[in-house]
């Protein structure tokens, strides 16, 4: 029988609300089945929707599960902030005051939260060439010119991710995000490093989502993939700001902190707004 639960939108990542990445939390998830979290997120179409659970591991303080409007995931960065605040503002308590350890489908997750932005450890990432074929394809697909590709990889952290670094975060913002869409190709990401005198140091873009979009306005877990990438290339040796969404009218920020007691961990950071506090009958 459907009953009230408790639900939070937030937006996340942004320092202004409705101009970062939108989430629905259905803080009370327990009881609902399968088949319910999916109808729930492709009703909301949002990019993705979450259901916050009992932890299965002890040493965790809460499960979350995460849907697109078409699939399962098993990590995604503004899902795991956007709960984290949710189930704070919910009344949720951390066994560590200073860290929150969310359960998800890449294991246990810890979330920073003494810091003045919450920030969560970027899990494990594999990093593999992209193969040729494969990266003949997006050029061809987005017409990009293969002398301002500096680099490409292949990453997963949960998602997999096609990645090409390109010349400038010029010529990632001149990409034509609608010329592909997923499943026709996998998760495409672009990153590009800005002048010296602007605020961000890289945009980023995350084409050809499964939600459904052209485009996701601002991934969490692919700048966590990113980070370590960065990490494996001997580049991340200060604390990054990453630009968004600017494309589609989104004022995203993904704040990189290398963790400087333990040489290979990062932090991906980003402020989150609860918008709505409510109730929702499923």
């Amino acid at each position: 029988m459907a009953r009230s639960r408790r639900f939070i939108q937030c937006d996340v990542f942004t320092s202004q609300p409705t101009k970062g990445n939108a989430l629905a939390v259905v803080v009370d998830g327990e009881g609902l089945s399968d088949q319910q979290m999916r109808d729930f997120a492709a009703w909301t179409n949002l990019a993705e929707t979450t259901f916050l659970l009992a932890p299965l591991d002890p040493s965790a303080d809460y499960k979350v599960r995460i849907f697109t409007p078409t699939r399962e995931m098993l990590f995604a960065g503004h899902p795991t902030l956007g709960s984290c605040a949710a189930w704070l503002h919910c009344g949720g308590v951390p066994r560590d005051d200073a860290l929150v350890r969310q359960e998800c489908g890449v294991g246990i997750i810890e979330i920073d939260i003494a810091a003045m932005m919450p920030a969560f450890v970027a899990p494990p990432t594999s990093i593999e060439a992209l193969a040729d074929q494969d990266l003949d394809a997006i050029v061809r697909a987005l017409a990009i010119d293969p002398r301002s590709i500096i680099g490409s990889v292949k990453l997963n952290n949960g998602p997999t991710w096609q990645v090409l670094e390109l010349a400038s975060a010029e010529a990632v913002l001149a990409v034509d995000s609608s010329l592909v869409r997923w499943p026709q190709f996998q998760a495409i990401g672009l990153i590009g490093r800005h002048p010296m005198a602007n605020e961000c140091d890289y945009e980023v873009r995350m084409l050809a989502p499964s939600s459904g979009m052209s485009e996701d306005p601002i991934t969490g877990s692919l700048n966590a993939a990113l980070a370590h990438w960065l990490v494996q290339l001997g580049r991340l040796d200060k604390d990054l700001l990453i630009a968004q969404g600017t494309c589609i009218n989104r004022v995203g920020r993904v704040a990189i902190r290398p963790d400087s007691a333990q040489p290979g961990r990062v932090f991906i950071g980003g402020e989150s707004h609860v918008l709505v506090d409510g109730t929702v009958t499923l």
